[in-house]
């Protein structure tokens, strides 16, 4: 009898997963079946595709993007042994309806020409006027921003969050534009001093082949912000099994592959990102930046809260 099939939607890029599903393809005889394409598409073809749709696992970025996912209610939950060993509960949906299967932090990246790390602190603190002038950030149609923003309104109330979404935004040195490497890049040029990016970005620059992103890298450092209060603001990239998945079988057994420390061991170290099992080392990439206190805020949380983030950026101007 054959072993059967799965099949994937993936909002991650196919080389930073296709790797990964031809190797449990191999060890367990299950036939991988992808596509790949954005977010939004993904979500809104789940929903047309309904009870019909061929997909049983999604996998994507951001717990905002996971938590919209199971709103929409294209996720069903899963109870599995395995996930909850090798993935801390902050990780992970309370019910079982996606698992975090990398986490990446979004630290402050500064110059090291011309700011000391002795002057830095904290998210908050990047709203001082001192910083006017100073600031990069993508736009707040960034998911990871507004998971960033959802974290301090968590932490710090709705009010407090979005007086320093104001006092951050007087302090950008231009309008929001680009991605993060894009940022990291701004703070090499000197079009600004700091940014907030994604660890995987720079890391992917650090390793990167083309000379002039190594380049740009060599010229930042990483900050570790928030080490006295909440931590460094975490989020994962995930997967949950499909609602009307056909092989929800070979679909859990896919998660628990991905959860595995084989698995975890190639995310760490081809994808620069950090492994969602804590047992598990970082790459030597990420282990030069040092460790850091990381938010232990239930990642879930930043989906729940992603609507005010969004709300509270328009009203503070972060274009």
């Amino acid at each position: 009898m054959a072993a059967g099939e799965v099949n994937v939607y993936s909002a991650r890029k196919e080389d930073l997963i296709k790797p990964l599903l031809d190797d449990f393809s191999k060890q367990t005889g299950i036939a991988i079946n992808l596509v790949t394409d954005k977010e939004e598409t993904l979500l809104q073809r789940l929903q047309s595709e309904g009870v019909n749709t061929p997909a049983d696992v999604l996998l994507t970025t951001d717990a905002g993007r996971l938590a919209a996912a199971q709103k929409a209610g294209v996720l069903q939950a899963v109870k599995s042994e395995m996930l909850a060993a090798k993935i801390p509960a902050a990780y992970r949906d309370p019910d079982g309806y996606w698992y975090g299967l990398s986490v990446r932090a979004r630290p402050i990246i500064y110059a090291k020409e011309r700011v000391k790390p002795a002057d830095l602190s904290s998210y908050e603190a990047l709203a001082d006027p001192k910083w006017k002038g100073k600031v990069c950030v993508r736009s707040s149609d960034s998911i990871y921003n507004q998971s960033l923003v959802a974290g301090r309104i968590s932490h710090d109330g709705e009010a407090k969050a979005e007086e320093w979404a104001k006092g951050l935004v007087a302090n950008f040195a231009r309008s929001p534009k680009g991605g993060d490497r894009d940022q990291i890049k701004a703070v090499a040029a000197g079009e600004c001093d700091v940014t907030l990016a994604n660890t995987y970005y720079l890391g992917g620059m650090v390793n990167a082949s083309d000379e002039a992103e190594k380049q740009a890298a060599a010229k930042v450092a990483v900050f570790w912000p928030n080490a006295a209060t909440s931590g460094a603001h975490v989020n994962v990239s995930g997967a949950g099994v499909t609602a009307h998945a056909r092989n929800r079988d070979n679909a859990v057994k896919l998660l628990e592959f991905m959860a595995s420390d084989a698995a975890q061991r190639w995310y760490a170290e081809t994808n620069n990102e950090y492994p969602v099992n804590p047992a598990m080392p970082p790459s030597a990439t990420l282990k030069a930046w040092g460790e850091f206190k990381a938010d232990t805020l239930n990642v879930a949380k930043l989906g729940e809260l992603n609507a005010a983030a969004v709300q509270l950026m328009d009203r503070a101007g972060w274009k």
